[in-house]
């Protein structure tokens, strides 16, 4: 495939609902495979913004993401821009059968955490609703401590499923999570990845507070199958 083919393929519009989660997944896959070799410079904001079919500010946060995360280099400047990086971010190199069963964890987790948002908008009360908002606030104050931002996260989604009141299914959320936890160990957590998947736990807060479950399993699957892109961008390969 010749050069201009294959940047047209890599930049080809983005139709996905989770246009953050698509971009950042499309841009660190072409950078792990080697399609945009190190120093490569990404073209202007505004033509890759038409390439992609993206607003200018999720282009930047999906930019800003991939620097954060060691992916990308922004130099400043009339030379500058954004630069694939020199080198790929450093992190601890999953098994080749851990990257071979990723997605089965993520698909225990639509099965799972779909049903619950609907249901916990259904049936969650209001002294179940308020500690989840708390755990949203808690959430934003911890964009810089991932360890403690994770717990909080994972007592969100736990609570979620209490919210059901099915005790089967807050076995099955803990499984999910801690399948979760123990990918998402192997990649970089973004300072925009987690302010924008805490956004869409307040929206479900919201939901919750409505009594709106098809809006909440919206926002759910919104919320899973970013992560799906997130996780198909960063992890390293083996």
């Amino acid at each position: 495939m010749g050069g201009r083919n294959l940047l047209s393929s890599i930049f080809a519009p983005v139709r996905s609902q989770t246009a953050f989660e698509e971009t950042l997944e499309r841009l660190g896959n072409a950078i792990r495979l080697g399609l945009l070799p190190p120093g490569t410079r990404l073209p202007a904001e505004r033509e890759l913004c038409e390439q992609l079919g993206i607003a200018r500010s999720t282009l930047r946060q999906a930019l800003t993401a991939l620097v954060q995360s060691g992916h990308l280099v922004a130099v400043r400047g009339r030379s500058g821009g954004t630069f694939v990086a020199d080198a790929p971010p450093v992190s601890e190199r999953p098994t080749r059968a851990v990257l071979a069963g990723w997605r089965d964890a993520c698909d225990q987790r639509i099965a799972v955490e779909v049903g619950v948002a609907v249901l916990a908008a259904e049936r969650a009360q209001a002294d179940q609703i308020e500690p989840l908002g708390r755990l949203v606030a808690e959430m934003d104050d911890l964009m810089d401590d991932f360890p403690a931002y994770r717990q909080a996260d994972v007592r969100f989604h736990v609570g979620l499923a209490e919210a059901t009141g099915s005790a089967a299914l807050v076995a099955a959320m803990t499984d999910a999570q801690a399948a979760m936890t123990d990918l998402i160990h192997y990649i970089a957590h973004p300072r925009e990845v987690l302010a924008w998947s805490n956004a869409q736990h307040a929206r479900i807060v919201t939901c919750l507070e409505h009594r709106d479950g098809r809006t909440a399993m919206a926002v759910m699957v919104e919320h899973l199958h970013g992560t799906e892109h997130v996780l198909a961008g960063l992890l390293p390969s083996p």
